[in-house]
Parts: C-alpha cells; sequence; structure tokens
C-alpha cells in the first residue's frame, strides 16, 4: 500500500476540526493504518475530539497483538468512545462534543473498514463506490423514502448526524470489507470533500495519472473551488503492488 494524507481548513471556518492518520507501515497488528475524523462542538471541543479520538485509537493500537482486524478495531473504538466522553463530561469546554470515525486496514488484498458517523470511504477501481454508509438524518429521509438521494445533497439538514464517537457510553460502529485488486484506491475524506464534489468528479480525479499526493491535493483544490464551506481531510490509500 501506498498512502498520503491532508487537511485543509477551508474557507470559512476559523478552526480545523478534521484530523487524519496515515501508515503504510505495520502499527502494532494492523500492516497498515487510515483513519479520517471530523469533529463537531464548540471551539475547542470539536478539534480536541478528532484529534484525542485518532491519536489515542493509534496508542492503543501500537500495543496490541495479532488478532482478527474487526475486533480489534471494534475493541479499540470503544475504549476510544469511553476515553472522550468521560472527558466530555469532567469538562465544561468539552462538554457535548464528539467525532465521526473512519478507518481501515487492508490485510491480504482484503480492507476491512470501520466507520461511524458521516465521513466516508470509498473504493476505486476505475470507477468509484461509496462503501460506508452516512449516519445522518438526512440519510434516513433517503433509505425511508422520504426525499429522493438527489435532494440529500443540499438539504438544509444534511449536517445533522445520528452517531459520532463520545457523544453516548456506548458506540455501534458498521463494518465493511473490499477486496482490494491491484491498483485499487481508498478514500477515506470527511464531508468538507464531498459536500462540496460529487462523486462523478472524485471518480474523474482518482482516474488521472497521479502520485497518492497529488490525487490528495487535487481533492482539496476541488472542494476549495466550489466553496470550501467547511474543513477538508484527505486519505488516499492505493494498492501499488497487488499485495
Amino acid at each position: 500500500m501506498k498512502s498520503f494524507g491532508m487537511t485543509d481548513i477551508g474557507r470559512k471556518r476559523k478552526v480545523n476540526q478534521d484530523y487524519l492518520f496515515f501508515s503504510d507501515e505495520p502499527i502494532g497488528c494492523f500492516p497498515n493504518l487510515y483513519i479520517v475524523a471530523d469533529g463537531m462542538g464548540g471551539h475547542k471541543a470539536g478539534d480536541k475530539a478528532s484529534s484525542y479520538a485518532v491519536n489515542r485509537f493509534v496508542e492503543l493500537a501500537k500495543k496490541e497483538k495479532k488478532e482478527l482486524p474487526f475486533l480489534v478495531m471494534e475493541r479499540l473504538l470503544n475504549e476510544v468512545n469511553e476515553a472522550v466522553y468521560e472527558l466530555s463530561c469532567k469538562e465544561e469546554q468539552y462538554t457535548g462534543m464528539g467525532t465521526t470515525f473512519v478507518a481501515a486496514t487492508v490485510v491480504d488484498k482484503t480492507a476491512y473498514i470501520m466507520n461511524v458517523g458521516d465521513s466516508r470511504l470509498y473504493y476505486f477501481d476505475g470507477k468509484i463506490r461509496q462503501v460506508t454508509m452516512d449516519h445522518s438524518l438526512v440519510e434516513e429521509l433517503v433509505r425511508a423514502g422520504e426525499i429522493d438521494r438527489s435532494e440529500s445533497r443540499n438539504h438544509p439538514q444534511k449536517n445533522i448526524i445520528t452517531k459520532a464517537v463520545g457523544v453516548a457510553e456506548d458506540i455501534q460502529p458498521d463494518f465493511f470489507i473490499v477486496d482490494m485488486e491491484e491498483g485499487s484506491s481508498l478514500l477515506l475524506c470527511s464531508d468538507g470533500l464531498t459536500n462540496m464534489v460529487d462523486d462523478e468528479k472524485l471518480e474523474e480525479i482518482l482516474s488521472e495519472d497521479c502520485t497518492e499526493e497529488e490525487y490528495a491535493g487535487k481533492c482539496i483544490e476541488e472542494a476549495l473551488f466550489y466553496g470550501g464551506l467547511d474543513n477538508i481531510a484527505v486519505v488516499i490509500a492505493r494498492n501499488r503492488s497487488g499485495r
């Protein structure tokens, strides 16, 4: 795997509440690890929630022995959720904080993916496919048939998420598995990208002959071009060797 990550504050926000981590080298029992988190809360709370959750997850992962990826990922996220929740209850400045969390590791050409919130993971192999499902009010309305998918993009309640790390004592993430073909890529991103750039344009970017760094940069540039209304976080991880 070969990866690169990039985050940008955008054109409207005063604080960057997005946070990311990427490593093509082993992190504990994970042969590689990719994470994007988008914090929510006040001026300090959202920034704290995302950075604390990601750094704590990585810290815990480094101590893990070999085990099934999903078992480790779920256990670590539960510990992280508990820590973020306790911090939000103890310190007034962090009251109500939480964060989205999307993470992936690729083991023997299989991507193991975990998601909470509306940050996303896409799979690209010439065509782009959204793997994760948003935990958001608008997504629930779409699934219930109350609004069309086309209406969801600009819905006034689009930013209301229904599940996040640190807002309750318990957390129930979603899990997904994807077979990684040689040359295929994973795109992890916050909604600062997907609210500005549609899937068709993302597919166009990923179809270009670029380095991982250039892919990430082009995604950021595109989000800024269309307004950059929120913080933007992007991690691109590509299977270059078929391993």
